[in-house]
């Protein structure tokens, strides 16, 4: 009786050493399932991001506040304005480095991050060319009235008198602010700026505004340093 019971005790041990092995390596499992899915979450945002079906065209709803390319390499967050002001590659910030203001209206990012060859833009989505954008514009009325039907509509997050705002679009345009090539930042709750992933023939890159106190959408050209908000569009 003595034999059987020792015997029966090293087999329970064994079969708990077991258990634990599986256990820990399932554990490690799980850990690098769990890494891979955040690094994805931080890829892909879009995930449970509301899509805007504007004509033929399929909009982010909201702006985007990604930290890593599409390849997984981090972007930079520079909050210095001198090191802001001196930057050649892509960086990206909140305004006012306000990690608040980054939770409604997504982070700003210079061009030189809209332009990196690694991606901007989750899987499935780039960043809209000049001719998307006027495509979107014209869809809604043409430049003087679409902005209006683009604007989330109230006082919320817009300055008073968010004039002629509908968003009967449902592209809910936020104003973000900007951030200057200087490192300063800019017009908060005043204008919404979203980036092209073109230039105009002096090499400046384009990019479209939406203003707090009419219902135009207005086109212009910044510096490649200057941090603004960015749109994606549908593949």
């Amino acid at each position: 009786m003595k034999k059987i019971s020792h015997f029966t005790i090293m087999l329970l041990v064994l079969l708990l050493m077991a258990c634990n092995k599986n256990n820990s390596n399932a554990n490690a499992n799980i850990t690098q399932s769990n890494a891979a899915n955040n690094l994805l979450a931080d890829i892909n945002t879009t995930g449970e991001m509301p899509i805007a079906k504007i004509g033929n065209q399929r909009w982010m709803s909201s702006n985007l506040n990604v930290s890593r390319y599409r390849n997984g390499d981090r972007i930079p967050q520079v909050t210095n304005p001198a090191k802001w002001a001196a930057l050649t590659t892509g960086a990206w910030c909140w305004h006012n480095n306000d990690s608040l203001a980054g939770t409604v209206y997504g982070k700003i990012y210079n061009w030189h991050a809209v332009n990196d060859p690694r991606g901007l833009a989750p899987a499935g989505w780039h960043i809209p060319t000049d001719a998307e954008w006027t495509t979107l514009i014209n869809t809604l009325g043409g430049n003087l009235v679409a902005g209006g039907k683009m604007k989330e509509t109230g006082l919320a997050h817009w300055s008073a008198p968010n004039t002629n705002a509908t968003n009967s679009s449902g592209f809910t345009g936020l104003p973000g602010g900007n951030r200057y090539n200087n490192g300063q930042f800019l017009y908060f709750r005043i204008y919404g700026w979203g980036w092209s992933a073109n230039t105009d023939s002096s090499g400046l890159p384009l990019y479209y505004r939406l203003n707090y106190n009419d219902g135009t959408v207005f086109r212009g050209a910044a510096d490649k340093r200057d941090g603004l908000s960015v749109r994606c569009v549908k593949d």
